[in-house]
């Protein structure tokens, strides 16, 4: 049987860093395990979703590297689910339930008052065909319960079963169903809620795994209990930790905090936030991967601490530094190209200012200073100008190799006397205007001995 594991967002948001971790984990394990990769999106809430949303989730999965073998749409299989709906009906494990949402709400706070749990009381599977027909006169359309097993044969009895399974994240776990109410499968205009969707979908397209946000693991038991009344064989399941931000709080697609697209907007590497996404909140370190295949070696559900994994954007930058610090020109090469950095130079000035970059596209700025030299003219006092106009003097004179840098500072240490910061500092402010960046012996074969003399004061 091939793994295979799918991706089930509702596109009614921009996703964040924290749906990128299920993404992840689920292409990861596939990837590993020589499997498929299902993008189903969850549209069957058509007042909300769009498919602009659907195409930003699938421009982001595939910047992050993740193409799915298929993708899916939910809005466009009804059909399925209808036909699954007449299967529960037949079963008699679907009922039509009539109750308003004011009148399901008392109900729930007599239940409390009375020291009950505020679950739902099977009272629509008592009504008689002359109470269907009133509310039916009245206009009133049903929604439908599923019925959630119960260890007794009177579906009316409180005692219901546990439902366990060996988790692929947390290991062994239980749902207790007695503290759940009969989920609402089909709402009153006919439209589906998640859950009955999400199995027959899950059935249909041979799902083998669900990994998903530990937020999921009471709907689990339910869901298990519907892949039964389907007579089907539940996937393997698995639950992984949330990503909260460090003050503990969550994310959310419609706010769009640290979603994918402003994280990319912002200069962050996609392996940047693949590796924090995917390692954060596990017992392996933190560390930039270059790839997803590297990264996938690195990668074991069950080393998924059972916490929140709360993380620092800040980490990010941390990452993404790195993996800019280590970037091979032929990888950054089309890039710099878009920015305007090409041509003979191109590669060694790479090789020269990445190790100062905190993103790739700080690297104009360096492009621009040793084509145009300083932006504003460095602010030296008189003895340093003096300094400088003997320093230039100096200067040595065609063809430049490797070694120019160090041939110049030992005739000016030689003559003026002058070392260390004292030195270096001036010459760094007329070269470049900054006074900290990549190294002047790196930069000076690139600006040339006439673009070197054009920078004296």
């Amino acid at each position: 049987m091939t793994v295979t594991v799918r991706f089930a967002p509702s596109p009614t948001g921009r996703i964040h860093i924290g749906n990128a971790r299920t993404a992840l984990f689920n292409w990861l394990f596939a990837l590993n395990n020589k499997g498929r990769f299902i993008q189903r999106f969850d549209d069957t809430d058509i007042s909300r979703s769009t498919q602009e949303f659907a195409d930003s989730i699938l421009y982001d999965l595939h910047w992050l590297g993740i193409f799915p073998d298929a993708t899916e749409y939910q809005s466009r299989r009804v059909e399925i689910y209808d036909a699954a709906v007449e299967r529960l009906k037949a079963a008699r494990v679907l009922y039509a339930c009539y109750e308003t949402p004011e009148e399901l709400d008392l109900r729930r706070k007599v239940r409390r008052t009375r020291g009950l749990p505020p679950v739902y009381g099977r009272e629509a599977l008592t009504l008689t065909p002359e109470q269907v027909a009133e509310y039916q006169s009245d206009g009133r359309k049903p929604h439908w319960r599923f019925l959630l097993p119960n260890f007794t044969s009177d579906p009316l009895q409180p005692e219901r079963t546990e439902i366990h399974w060996n988790d692929l994240v947390r290991g062994e776990e239980t749902v207790d169903l007695a503290s759940l109410s009969d989920p609402v499968l089909l709402r009153e205009d006919g439209t589906y809620l998640y859950t009955l969707p999400s199995v027959v979908d899950d059935i249909e397209m041979g799902v083998t795994h669900v990994i998903r946000g530990d937020d999921h693991v009471t709907n689990t038991g339910v869901q298990i209990t519907l892949f039964q009344a389907l007579e089907a064989v539940p996937p393997v399941f698995g639950h992984h930790n949330l990503l909260t931000t460090a003050s503990g709080e969550g994310l959310s697609k419609r706010t769009g905090a640290l979603s994918i697209e402003s994280l990319r907007e912002d200069g962050i590497e996609p392996m940047a936030v693949a590796s924090l996404a995917v390692l954060v909140g596990t017992s392996e370190n933190v560390a930039t991967m270059p790839d997803l295949a590297e990264l996938a070696g690195h990668f074991d559900p069950a080393a998924t601490s059972k916490s929140a994994a709360k993380f620092d954007p800040d980490e990010l930058f941390v990452l993404n530094r790195a993996l800019i610090h280590h970037m091979p020109f032929s990888e950054a090469r089309d890039r710099l190209i878009v920015l305007g950095v090409s041509g003979d130079k191109a590669e060694p000035f790479w090789l020269a200012v990445r190790g100062n970059l905190d993103r790739l596209a700080d690297a104009v700025q360096w492009w621009r200073i040793l084509g145009e030299g300083p932006q504003e003219p460095p602010e030296l006092s008189v003895e340093d100008r003096d300094f400088l106009r003997e320093a230039f003097d100096l200067l040595p004179e065609e063809p430049w190799n490797g070694t120019v840098w160090k041939d110049w500072t030992g005739k000016i240490r030689e003559a003026t006397g002058r070392k260390g910061k004292a030195l270096f500092m001036p010459l760094r402010l007329a070269l470049t205007g900054q006074p900290s960046g990549p190294e002047l012996a790196d930069l000076l074969p690139l600006l040339g001995r006439e673009g070197t003399l054009a920078r004296r004061p």
